[in-house]
């Protein structure tokens, strides 16, 4: 990037990078859990079993009703191997739009592009070497062309993988030998799917917290310029909540409640006020203290997914927000089962 400013920057083209497809890996996408493991699976303890069933009666009738349903995660819900169930929705029309960090993105690509994910950091961060595979740069050139088409961040993801004159516009300024040209496994792929099933894929990035920022290849513009795009896709999705609607924040403890804090007030500010129909759920794996949500001496108030997601918007509409404590392992396949019904 260039820079005409009085302090010292540092300099990205003394970067090094490795083939993603050298890298030590934690996660392989024979590892991925599908709908059929999880059907066949048993299910949760009674208590979470418990929990989760309002949350799917509510998606039930949210899509009975054609009300929007919303999944915002971390990337954890990628990398830990359920994309395959984000894809079901998409396909089976239960989610409307699923939104994602940057971080999930990335956990996504390197899934589709050699089929494992995951590096393992401490064993590789002294040496210099985390995040610092070349294929980063794939991301980086398909946000870039993405913005000069005037494009999201996810669908220019989504096109660089299910598009090939998108894949070859990307490649042809970032290719090199004994680079893949094409992607091993996009059946897996969340990204792919969204550019099917046409569930927008919104990515709410920041500057400087993901591994593609370590690159040369990095265009702050490019990463700014999509995700600002996606945010306007998210907020206009927020608007369909005026009858009602579902939305579930898995893992994401800061930017999903801020984005869908402040994505809600943009559509009261012009007259769309949300239904007393809506119904958010947060779930996560630390307890909730409601009597801390008006405590600001307490921290957990500042826990932004309780006091925002649980909390402060359903009650603002009348509506109703649940949180569901335990390991995102075990409620997110109890979510999925209970949905399917």
């Amino acid at each position: 990037m260039k820079y005409n400013g009085r302090y010292p920057i540092f300099d990205l083209s003394r970067i090094r990078a490795y083939p993603l497809a050298t890298r030590q890996n934690k996660v392989r996408w024979t590892e991925l859990t599908h709908p059929q493991d999880v059907l066949a699976a048993a299910p949760a303890t009674a208590e979470i079993r418990e929990a989760v069933a309002p949350v799917a009666q509510a998606i039930r009738r949210a899509r009975a009703n054609d009300w929007p349903v919303v999944l915002f995660t971390g990337a954890h819900v990628l990398k830990n191997g359920f994309g395959p169930l984000i894809i079901d929705w998409m396909q089976r029309g239960v989610i409307t739009l699923y939104a994602v960090n940057t971080a999930g993105t990335i956990h996504d690509f390197e899934l589709a592009l050699i089929g494992e994910t995951s590096e393992n950091v401490p064993n590789v961060l002294g040496r210099g070497e985390f995040g610092m595979a070349y294929e980063f740069c794939y991301i980086n050139e398909a946000i870039r062309e993405g913005n000069r088409r005037a494009l999201g961040y996810g669908e220019s993801l989504s096109r660089m993988i299910a598009d090939d004159e998108f894949r070859e516009a990307v490649l042809k300024r970032v290719w090199r030998e004994g680079a893949p040209r094409a992607f091993a496994h996009p059946e897996i792929s969340v990204l792919n799917a969204s550019a099917a099933t046409g569930v927008p894929v919104t990515v709410h990035a920041v500057i400087g917290g993901d591994v593609i920022d370590q690159h040369p290849s990095f265009d702050g513009e490019a990463k700014g310029g999509t995700s600002g795009r996606d945010f306007l896709i998210f907020v206009e999705h927020i608007r369909r909540f005026r009858r009602g609607g579902v939305l579930i924040n898995m893992g994401s403890a800061v930017i999903g409640p801020e984005v869908f804090l402040k994505s809600v007030s943009m559509v009261c500010n012009v007259g769309d006020v949300l239904s007393s129909n809506l119904v958010t759920a947060d779930f996560d794996i630390r307890p909730f203290q409601p009597e801390a949500m008006t405590n600001e001496r307490h921290f957990g108030y500042y826990f932004r997914d309780q006091k925002s997601v649980v909390t402060r918007i359903p009650q603002a509409f009348g509506g109703r927000g649940y949180y569901v404590q335990g390991d995102q392992l075990v409620t997110f396949p109890e979510l999925f089962r209970q949905v399917a019904g």
